[in-house]
């Protein structure tokens, strides 16, 4: 601002035969920075994004686009061809069928929140990067073996790996003897029964529920050691099926409606997700066995060294709980008791295919292949700026005006070159 005011005051300040004279100055010294700033939001302008003027409703009537990642899934819905997500929750595949049952009565503490926003919780995201997992193409670090433990009615196996950024995260494979993959499904569904085999879990409530996608969101609250508080989950949950194999997505979701308390503490960074499905029985070597193969990692506020400690010594104690509990509830359906809401719940599935996972697979490829042509390509995002630079340099040769203007026009190509690189 103030070598501009220089300037000004030099050209006044010069002996001029007449005002024709100050105003030929005044233009000549204009001119160069109108035709900088023209071409700078002409080249700005035509490498900006397509999806950029969404933001203008970010503050306007249509909040929903006020954040990146809303941009994204707006822009995602777009596309015919590939229909990663559509508002409401109906899946956007338009060969998914959803399982239909009689519901029981809906529970009056359950809010009203609309089905889309229910759905965008857990999503087919979700389902690739499960997917992903249990076919152990997910591009992370080399899973570590940790346990191999087996009695009659089950085997365990159990891995770990320690990504570069994030908490420890476990990898386990439980097969469990004369059980089918649905009633392992309703099984870890099922709030209600949980607490009688899991003695971590103080406190489990329904906070929304979409009744045709079958996704959840749940409150949790389980026991620590007496030398930590204990710690709430909000969680948002969604089965998907394939023949007989079911991807059960948990993750931790952001909820506005249950205020943050001291105590218990709340976990934010929490994944815990099932592929199950019917294996051959070692026994008889048919398909009465199920396979459980779990994903899981969170952030307890620990430190994560202790907790890997705390891990290792209580893991095997903690997986032999369940078998007893998963015998108890097969009794329990047995006998004809009434299926509670949750358990309803886990029965409400949509059904993908084979093809569709395959399709999830390569479309994860295609986006990594991309991703490494870009890192390996950094100077074609400087094009706009090379352009606009280019053009002031050709601007200042051509208009012979002394250093002063030349650094004007310098100064705001740089400025508006700035400008589109960021765009």
């Amino acid at each position: 601002m103030m070598v501009l005011v220089s300037a000004l005051v030099e050209i006044f300040r010069r002996p001029s035969t007449s005002i024709w004279d100050v105003i030929t100055e005044l233009f000549m010294f204009a001119a160069p920075l109108w035709i900088a700033v023209l071409v700078g939001v002409l080249v700005g302008w035509s490498w900006k994004p397509k999806w950029a003027h969404f933001n203008a409703y970010s503050s306007g009537k249509d909040s929903s686009f006020s954040s990146p990642g809303m941009i994204f899934q707006h822009f995602s819905a777009s596309i015919p061809s590939f229909k990663i997500q559509l508002p409401g929750c109906i899946s956007g595949i338009s060969d998914h069928e959803i399982d239909k049952v009689i519901s029981p009565p809906l529970s009056p503490l359950i809010t009203s929140s609309s089905n889309a926003e229910k759905s965008t919780l857990v999503n087919e995201d979700d389902l690739k990067h499960l997917s992903l997992l249990t076919e152990e193409k997910d591009g992370g670090p080399v899973w570590i073996q940790m346990m191999n433990r087996s009695t009659d009615n089950m085997s365990y196996q159990a891995w770990r790996r320690d990504p570069e950024i994030g908490p420890p995260q476990y990898r386990s494979r439980t097969v469990y003897e004369n059980a089918t993959p649905e009633m392992v499904r309703d099984f870890f569904w099922d709030d209600d029964f949980r607490s009688k085999w899991d003695d971590m879990l103080l406190h489990a409530e329904t906070l929304e529920e979409c009744p045709t996608t079958g996704t959840m969101v749940v409150q949790w609250v389980r026991k620590f050691p007496f030398f930590c508080s204990d710690r709430e989950y909000i969680i948002g949950r969604r089965i998907w099926r394939s023949g007989n194999t079911y991807y059960c997505v948990t993750k931790g979701v952001p909820n506005s409606t249950i205020p943050r308390c001291q105590k218990p503490r709340r976990v934010d960074l929490y994944y815990s997700s099932w592929c199950i499905r019917a294996v051959e029985s070692k026994r008889d070597g048919q398909l009465t066995a199920c396979e459980v193969l779990l994903f899981h990692h969170e952030d307890m506020g620990i430190p994560w060294e202790i907790a890997k400690l705390g891990v290792r010594q209580g893991m095997w104690g903690a997986v032999k709980k369940i078998d007893p509990g998963l015998r108890a509830y097969q009794k329990q359906r047995a006998s004809g008791a009434p299926l509670s809401r949750s358990a309803f719940m886990a029965q409400i599935n949509t059904k993908v295919s084979m093809d569709y996972l395959r399709l999830l697979e390569r479309m994860s490829n295609l986006s990594e292949i991309e991703s490494l042509d870009s890192s390996k390509k950094p100077s074609g995002r400087n094009l706009p700026k090379y352009l606009v630079v280019g053009g002031a340099i050709a601007l200042a040769c051509t208009l012979d005006h002394g250093l002063l203007t030349k650094a004007v026009i310098f100064g705001v190509a740089r400025r508006f070159a700035n400008m589109g690189k960021r765009l």
